[in-house]
């Protein structure tokens, strides 16, 4: 990533980027399950706790359901889509934020027909995503609206 005090955005193709970030994948393939979904690194340094991230689910998309012990602070910039955030299911859309407390199992979904681009602020120094295990997942899918969101066809009342 470049030290420029400005990085330019430059929409490419009905994507968000910013000029000398690199477009990085989300995820290793096969790390855990996740569709189309890629990351940037948009401001981080030494001298300081936090970075900034921008990611973007393509339609149709999602992130991977996962919990750490960092919180997380997401302000979705662009289309819309559902985020999970422990055991409730919420529509999200342009200018929403988003509070994931610690320890707390979350997943973003794009709509079918949109992209989800949030910004993501974390802890430069952080632990590593916790997928659910096989009992987690039977927890999670005994709530109606939950196992509608993870099977993809969950509709906002």
């Amino acid at each position: 990533m470049s030290e420029s005090t400005v990085r330019a955005f430059q929409q490419q193709d009905d994507a968000f980027r910013w000029s000398g970030v690199e477009l990085r994948a989300y995820k290793e393939e096969g790390a855990a399950p996740f569709r189309d979904v890629t990351r940037q690194t948009l401001f981080a340094r030494a001298d300081m706790h936090g970075e900034l991230r921008y990611f973007e689910v393509a339609a149709a998309g999602h992130s991977t359901l996962e919990r750490h012990v960092h919180a997380h602070a997401v302000m979705i910039l662009r289309g819309r889509g559902e985020v999970l955030v422990g055991e409730q299911v919420h529509p999200v859309k342009a200018l929403d934020l988003v509070s994931v407390p610690p320890l707390t199992w979350h997943q973003f979904r794009a709509a079918a027909d949109a992209p989800l681009g949030f910004l993501c602020m974390v802890d430069a120094q952080r632990d590593r995503p916790q997928p659910p295990d096989a009992d987690e997942i039977a927890r999670l899918r005994a709530i109606p609206a939950v196992a509608a969101f993870l099977a993809g066809s969950y509709t906002p009342r």
